[in-house]
């Protein structure tokens, strides 16, 4: 397969999977619930509750990103439900319940290997933030990965996760993701790179490196970007698609 025809596939599977039924079982979910209700709205999500006599903010909508970006490992149902169970501990306010200071710490899991401690110590993490910032948004993926998930500076690691969120934030189709963040443009982000989305691009000959690091990302995103000029991260949804799809291509 030449270049040509492998941007013509990822064109196709980016417009044709960024649509809302094929994440109704994915983390974005809980960013998106609070996100309209801060807009009006509370009809999306009748599984979520709404909560009374409270008034959700940008804050709650990034709070809930970051637990569901954290817990974004491992089968779909599963990170949904433990996602559910962290929100379930804030009563629905996570904004509320990060300023309060108070937070379930225990040694238990809260999902597979995460326990309730690394919940609380994001929570505390977020509380200090918030007491001087207004938003995550001015946060590059390494001082998020340190200030928020507090985790040691690598400027080389992928950090997916934290790239994933920047997308829900940034992308502002308003088909799947969120477009809050008004000061990045979607031309800005790094494609989030796992492991499904990494051997997409060694398959299509888009990169040729086997490290999933920043580079690899780097580059994957800028071969997205003559796919998809400005909004490489559209190319996403066509790369973690490829795969489920490709015996369709070949028919």
């Amino acid at each position: 397969m030449n270049r040509k025809e492998t941007i013509e596939i990822v064109r196709r599977l980016g417009n044709e999977y960024n649509n809302p039924k094929y994440f109704e079982c994915d983390p974005i979910i809980f960013p998106k619930h609070f996100c309209l209700l801060m807009q009006g709205k509370n009809d999306k999500y009748p599984q979520f509750p709404v909560p009374k006599d409270y008034t959700v903010r940008l804050q709650d909508v990034e709070i809930a990103a970051v637990i569901a970006a954290h817990l974004a490992w491992g089968r779909r149902d599963m990170i949904v439900r433990d996602t559910k169970r962290a929100l379930d501990e804030m009563s629905w306010k996570p904004y509320e319940y990060i300023m309060a200071g108070r937070y379930r710490s225990e040694n238990q899991s809260l999902h597979r290997t995460i326990k309730w401690s690394a919940f609380a110590a994001i929570c505390d993490n977020l509380r200090k933030y918030y007491s001087a910032n207004e938003t995550l948004e001015p946060l590059s993926a390494d001082e998020m990965r340190v200030m928020i998930y507090g985790q040691k500076s690598n400027p080389k690691m992928a950090n997916k996760k934290i790239h994933m969120l920047r997308r829900w934030f940034v992308r502002n189709d308003g088909i799947v993701d969120l477009g809050l963040w008004k000061n990045t443009t979607p031309k800005e982000l790094i494609i989030p790179l796992d492991v499904h989305v990494h051997n997409t691009a060694l398959e299509l000959g888009i990169t040729n490196r086997h490290s999933a690091d920043y580079t690899t990302a780097k580059e994957i995103t800028e071969f997205l970007l003559e796919a998809f000029p400005d909004d490489p991260c559209l190319g996403d949804f066509a790369l973690f698609a490829y795969s489920a799809s490709k015996k369709q291509l070949n028919t």
